[in-house]
């Protein structure tokens, strides 16, 4: 899923695409996508884009207001609110004197038809879980909004009291949207690798040193990749957005050696999702059970690396 440093880089690329130009024609060729009927969504056609902003995980288009119609009680402005979930990505098509693309296919949902090129929204798989609202007014936009306070803007006392309201493991309170916005499996992986922090710390447990240390890790990790992703996007339009960087020190690395140690990153997995850490920076050595195989192998489940290996060898 696209997390805070990826929506900020398509935020950067979109900018000088799209912002003052006007939606020609908004196509969408899944009927799941759209999740609002009021305001009707052919109301931004024609309608410039405004201004862009974030909302967690969320790309907001706003539109300048347009006069009353029968529903609205005054010209408020209207926000297009994009949720790209796990699979859903954005690409752009300069128009170039070329054939605007067809939406031809099951991975395309949208298409944004601007005058100088056309934003396409594609979501792979069979599941259908990006949507997209058209709201009127700051107050309906606000619905949309799950409550997390965007991490980078907190000082550090705030940032632990916003983390201890309930005590929560570390991973879960990293990734809930209702505490902070915009992280989600990978970079709560990467954060608590840099900070050196089991994933099933719990909050209120924590010491004021390794507090810090979260606080300090969550702020550097973002910022680098923020940094990063906003370089390359200023040269062109992510269109390999993913979740696997190889730079990664522990997210999608299981088995890969630890970039600070050496040791074998581990994984707890669940539904569709796992967390990676490092058992020697993160976890002193103990290899936390994973939910699949400690089902299987009850008492028998390794709890530090040599008996993972020892296991391995039999």
């Amino acid at each position: 899923m696209p997390e805070l440093p990826d929506i900020t880089a398509y935020l950067t690329a979109l900018t000088p695409r799209i912002l003052n130009q006007p939606i020609e024609h908004l196509r969408i060729a899944s009927p799941l996508l759209l999740r609002t009927a009021i305001p009707p969504i052919t109301s931004i056609e024609g309608q410039p884009v405004r201004a862009l902003r974030r909302i967690g995980k969320r790309i907001v288009f706003e539109f300048a207001p347009t006069p009353s119609e029968p529903w609205t009680l005054g010209p408020e402005p209207l926000f297009l609110v994009l949720h790209l979930m796990i699979a859903g990505r954005l690409h752009w098509r300069p128009l170039d004197n070329k054939p605007r693309p067809t939406l031809g296919g099951r991975n395309n949902l949208a298409a944004f038809d601007f005058p100088n090129g056309t934003l396409t929204l594609t979501e792979a798989g069979t599941k259908r879980r990006a949507s997209l609202h058209l709201v009127r007014g700051e107050s309906a936009l606000a619905d949309l909004d799950p409550g997390g306070l965007d991490p980078l803007a907190l000082t550090s006392e705030a940032f632990q009291k916003t983390l201890t309201t309930e005590n929560r493991t570390l991973k879960r309170a990293l990734t809930d949207p209702r505490i902070l916005s915009g992280i989600g499996n990978a970079y709560s992986d990467e954060i608590l690798h840099a900070a050196q922090l089991s994933p099933l710390a719990q909050t209120r447990k924590l010491s004021a040193e390794e507090f810090q240390r979260l606080y300090t890790a969550t702020i550097t990790t973002l910022n680098e990749w923020v940094a990063r992703f906003n370089a390359e996007a200023q040269k062109s339009f992510p269109e390999k957005v993913t979740a696997f960087r190889p730079e990664m020190a522990a997210h999608g690395r299981f088995n890969l050696p630890c970039p600070r140690c050496g040791s074998p990153i581990q994984r707890i997995r669940y539904a569709d999702n796992e967390t990676n850490y490092c058992p020697t920076c993160q976890t002193s050595g103990k290899v936390l059970a994973d939910r699949s195989l400690s089902r299987l192998l009850g008492s028998d489940w390794p709890r530090t690396l040599h008996e993972l290996e020892a296991l391995k060898r039999k």
